[in-house]
């Protein structure tokens, strides 16, 4: 088996901005502060951000999970250490790593908050640069560069893609959807700059789940279980949004990957746009080209999962070609250090060929993402096996931290807000 996952992340190292900001930013840079609690927190203009790596949790026993930790004491190495993090992806069998980021939010919208727009630019370019040449040039084999966007202005968002594109980085973030953050929605052409950009250069735009900012919440007083168990929803939201968008309508070229959503859903939601589109059409007047809905979006979407059995089982009504594996290290859903067998497990019930497993856990990753590692790494090194035997005696043992503040009851959502 080889593994390459389309969907971690990154806690960023406290200098991450000091090697590609203009001097004339400097002083506005977000940066790390020691509180006397002992707790680490991001300063930046007028903000704290007191959560240096939201829910990066992995490495901790479960009852220590939640919106922890608050320092980087708690975290384990890898999470933020690019040598560790190596070790860690060895340790678990995964060759490759796609990481989205944690400080400026999924989608970017920290830096969107500076008034000074030349700033907020400078500082996301920065943000780019430290991600793409040296966090993943450190070992361009294992890592997929993935920028983050300059939300607020859909010229410069379409520069940065180019400009990222011309230093070899073809994947871009985006929100699941952009209203909650009072941008203007993908039904609009506010965004046709950038679309066009993406549909140029072949970059893959990734819609992560909580990168609008809104989670699925049905009640300040439901449990947070609620909000956990519909986080998923987002993408189906996404996806019905995206798909009766003219986004694949007007640039034919355009991909996009639906990240951390799971697949499960995908055939219900497949018959049901179909339902939607035959029943409804004549007066909605939707219009797919001749095709049906549920064509357009196995051409043009990408699916990703991190345990998903029922997915697995239907992978080939998927479509095993559209479908990418994610390990969502450090999170706590994440599959660390047992990724390979639980996709081994989740496989074993199918009737999948080994053609088309491979295609799931690293092929198509590959031709996504324009991802090559056996350029330069022979293949026989990039298998699980022979990854683990690289990383022999690294500690992957699960450690308490006893930092998690004794709690009275079910927490509810009641003052809970994403930040991502």
């Amino acid at each position: 088996m080889i593994l390459i996952s389309v969907d971690d992340h990154i806690v960023e190292p406290p200098d991450v901005f000091e090697n590609h900001l203009p001097a004339k930013y400097r002083d506005i840079a977000p940066r790390i502060e020691r509180m006397p609690d002992g707790t680490d927190r991001w300063k930046f203009l007028d903000f704290e951000i007191p959560n240096v790596g939201l829910n990066a949790v992995t490495g901790r026993p479960p009852e220590e999970y939640g919106m922890d930790p608050t320092s980087f004491d708690e975290l384990r190495p890898g999470t933020f250490d690019v040598r560790q993090r190596l070790l860690d992806m060895s340790a678990n069998g995964v060759l490759g790593s796609l990481n989205f980021p944690s400080l400026p939010g999924f989608a970017g919208r920290l830096f969107a908050a500076v008034p000074d727009k030349d700033a907020a630019l400078a500082l996301c370019r920065a943000y780019n640069d430290w991600h793409i040449d040296e966090w993943c040039a450190f070992a361009p084999d294992r890592f997929i560069p993935l920028a983050v966007p300059p939300i607020w202005d859909p010229e410069a968002l379409a520069d940065e893609v180019r400009r990222v594109a011309a230093k070899g980085c073809h994947a871009i973030t985006f929100p699941e959807n952009p209203v909650p953050l009072g941008l203007p929605s993908l039904h609009s052409d506010h965004w046709d700059p950038f679309w066009r950009a993406c549909n140029d250069e072949g970059t893959v735009v990734n819609m992560h789940i909580g990168s609008s900012s809104k989670l699925v919440i049905t009640a300040p007083d439901a449990p947070v279980d609620v909000m956990i168990t519909l986080q998923p929803m987002n993408i189906v939201q996404a996806a019905a949004d995206l798909l009766f968008s003219p986004v694949f309508r007007r640039f034919p070229d355009v991909t996009v990957a639906l990240s951390e959503g799971g697949i499960g859903w995908v055939p219900y939601f497949l018959e049901r746009v179909d339902h939607t589109f035959d029943t409804h059409h004549a007066w909605t007047l939707a219009d797919f080209g001749g095709r049906r809905p549920s064509e357009v979006f196995l051409e043009r979407v990408v699916l990703c999962f991190i345990e998903d059995d029922f997915g697995a089982r239907h992978a080939r009504e998927i479509g095993t070609d559209r479908i990418c594996v994610e390990t969502d290290y450090p999170h706590s859903d994440a599959v660390w250090p047992d990724a390979p067998e639980r996709f081994a497990a989740a496989f074993a019930p199918t009737d999948l060929t080994d053609d088309e497993i491979d295609a799931m856990t690293h092929r198509n990753a590959m031709e996504l993402f324009r991802f090559d590692p056996f350029t330069t790494r022979p293949r026989e090194r990039c298998t699980v096996g022979a990854l683990r035997a690289e990383a022999a005696g690294h500690d992957v043992s699960i450690v308490a931290k006893g930092r998690r503040s004794e709690l009275t009851g079910p927490m509810t959502l009641a003052g809970f807000s994403p930040t991502a």
